[in-house]
């Protein structure tokens, strides 16, 4: 069948108004399976199609539109950028907006593609053009190229910033539309991730603008619905930077994740739960949580609390941020920090073990994963090995595999296993006998079933 789609792709070439024809390759191209048109992809000659959209007829460009969008699937987006940027940068200002978004998609996919979008950036006349054909487009997909495009480098960044778009976006993150603050600081989030981008950022008095925003947002009423992107991005910035450094320069930014893990709104705890999460996942973010002092204690309590009682994705990402807080590479395991990983396990609950053991009992695999993974956290810690031992029945429950159903539970399972028997003091604590039955569970892998013996019974049939 694909090779039917090459043989009407040739006869649409040759006619100036091929209708019929144009019906018929719909039909085939959608009925053929893609694995069949990327084996044809070197046959496919797309350039009539695209000369085709020139026409006056509204039936044609939408069918040609539909064949373009499957059998661009099929292409690889660095032939797009070497074979079909010339017909593509004519789409941008194609009259139809069907064929700016076809067009906007498959530039989406080149930029997308690491080398596929050299061939771009090598072009500076053709990037500028994308740029500004993208700059009069009133599209959302637009902006979020614009970042992808300026997040490639210094460069790209330069050409989407002369042209204004960047700055258009800027402005809409700190206008008064609240809807559009919330699609905007994604974004800006995007283009944070890059070294160049949060020089950009800081420089243009960007991220200032976002603290004061947040400083501002307890007089407005409507802060909801942008704030925890705010906040968001905040937390990545300090993972990406320094922790310290952007807690010091933006006090607000700890100060609201606090107040939001304190607030009766699921949504808002669950993004200060993810934060701390992200902040606590470095050992200078550690640091930086241990010096707010009974705060931090405050909010352990709090973790410990909705663990137990919120919804099951509360809790998951409770227990999520509670494995980020806990876990201590063997080369960060300090005197100092052990203690204060057993002091912050200590303060989630009255007991954090059997707080665990039971979520991690209960018939939901996202949550019997998000707990197991909080012990995997702390299994190669020596005081909590102590804890695990000295639990009447934890070690038989990290021994029975019949507890666990499913892959996702199984491979938890296996992952504590494995944390444990690769610690250094777990023979010690745990004891030689419990040390080898971990290293067998270990080496039978996460999915061993204990063959079950028959006894053959006389008489039987």
């Amino acid at each position: 069948m694909a090779a039917q789609a090459v043989a009407l792709l040739r006869e649409v070439a040759q006619l100036e108004a091929p209708l019929e024809e144009l019906r018929a390759l719909q039909s085939v191209v959608h009925a053929v399976p893609l694995h069949e048109l990327r084996e044809q992809a070197a046959e496919l000659r797309l350039g009539p199609l695209f000369s085709l959209l020139n026409g006056n007829n509204r039936e044609q460009t939408a069918l040609c539109v539909s064949i373009l969008e499957r059998l661009l699937q099929a292409v690889e987006p660095v032939h797009l950028a070497r074979h079909l940027r010339v017909d593509l940068q004519k789409g941008l200002t194609h009259p139809d907006d069907s064929v700016k978004s076809l067009t906007l998609s498959q530039i989406g996919r080149i930029v997308e593609n690491s080398e596929a979008v050299t061939e771009i950036l090598n072009n500076v006349e053709l990037l500028k053009q994308i740029v500004y054909c993208i700059g009069g487009e009133n599209l959302s997909v637009a902006k979020v190229l614009i970042v992808e495009i300026a997040s490639v480098s210094s460069e790209s960044l330069n050409y989407c910033t002369t042209s204004g778009l960047v700055t258009q976006l800027l402005r809409e993150l700190t206008g008064e539309d609240v809807l559009v603050r919330a699609t905007c600081i994604e974004m800006v989030t995007s283009l944070a991730y890059t070294h160049h981008g949060r020089q950009y950022l800081a420089q243009e008095g960007v991220i200032d603008q976002i603290s004061n925003i947040i400083v501002g947002a307890d007089s407005d009423p409507f802060s909801g619905f942008y704030l925890p992107g705010f906040v968001k991005f905040f937390g990545n910035l300090a993972v990406m930077d320094s922790p310290q450094q952007i807690c010091e320069r933006y006090p607000v930014f700890l100060e609201k994740v606090f107040e939001m893990a304190d607030s009766q709104d699921p949504t808002m705890i669950g993004v200060a739960m993810d934060t701390v999460g992200i902040l606590g996942s470095s050992v200078e973010g550690k640091q930086v949580l241990q010096k707010t002092g009974t705060r931090f204690e405050r909010l352990l309590m709090r973790i410990g609390y909705q663990a137990k009682n919120a919804s099951t994705e509360l809790k998951t990402r409770c227990l999520d941020a509670v494995s980020s807080l806990l876990y201590l590479s063997p080369e960060q395991q300090t005197d100092d920090f052990l203690r204060m990983a057993e002091s912050w396990f200590s303060s989630l609950s009255r007991d954090s073990l059997e707080l665990f053991r039971g979520i991690s009992n209960q018939p939901f695999p996202e949550l019997r994963c998000a707990a197991l993974k909080v012990f995997t956290a702390i299994a190669n810690q020596p005081w909590a090995q102590k804890l695990m031992f000295n639990s009447p029945g934890f070690v038989e429950f990290v021994m029975d595999r019949s507890v666990e159903h499913d892959k996702a539970s199984k491979d938890a399972k296996y992952e504590l296993v494995k944390a444990l028997a690769n610690s250094k003091t777990v023979a010690e604590i745990f004891g030689n006998s419990n040390y080898l039955r971990l290293r067998t569970y270990l080496s039978e892998g996460p999915y061993y079933v204990k063959p079950v013996a028959t006894t053959a019974v006389e008489g039987a049939d």
